[in-house]
């Protein structure tokens, strides 16, 4: 993980905090687990058959996951948390939407490029893990797209 992204997470995208550090870390810590679970196997098996959409909306099922996974490790570590740390992941989830980051960099949205969830998915996958505190209860690629 390049460390100079928390610089543009805090500066670009106005998410600024220790706990929006965090978040990021659990985020790609969770890519991990996903990938010892054999989860990530399922993208790059769409992938592979050359379908860019199918490839895309997987990879937004596995980047919502990761952030469903990221709120289960804050559910349980909340001893540790400061007040408005929940506010700082939520935030920085909102900034790094690909609607919020396409809106800033094209001035347009184009859903069928997204790869990582729009800023409402992910702020309530995060806190899908958050409440819930259980990773089986965060598959992403059970349910229909459009419910994600």
């Amino acid at each position: 993980m390049d460390p100079t992204f928390f610089d543009t997470l805090s500066q670009q995208h106005q998410a600024p905090g220790d706990f929006a550090q965090a978040y990021v870390i659990a985020h790609e810590v969770a890519h991990h687990v996903q990938k010892l679970l054999g989860i990530s196997d399922i993208v790059e098996g769409v992938r592979r058959r050359g379908d860019k959409l199918a490839t895309n909306r997987a990879s937004v099922r596995l980047e919502l996951q990761a952030d469903y996974l990221a709120g289960v490790w804050a559910r349980h570590n909340q001893k540790y948390l400061d007040r408005g740390d929940i506010e700082e992941a939520l935030r920085a989830a909102n900034q790094i939407g690909d609607d919020a980051i396409q809106s800033r960099t094209q001035g347009r949205v184009t859903p069928h490029a997204f790869t990582h969830g729009t800023s409402e998915q992910r702020m309530r996958w995060f806190m899908r893990g958050y409440d819930s505190g259980r990773i089986e209860d965060g598959d992403t690629f059970e349910m229909p797209y459009d419910a994600l």
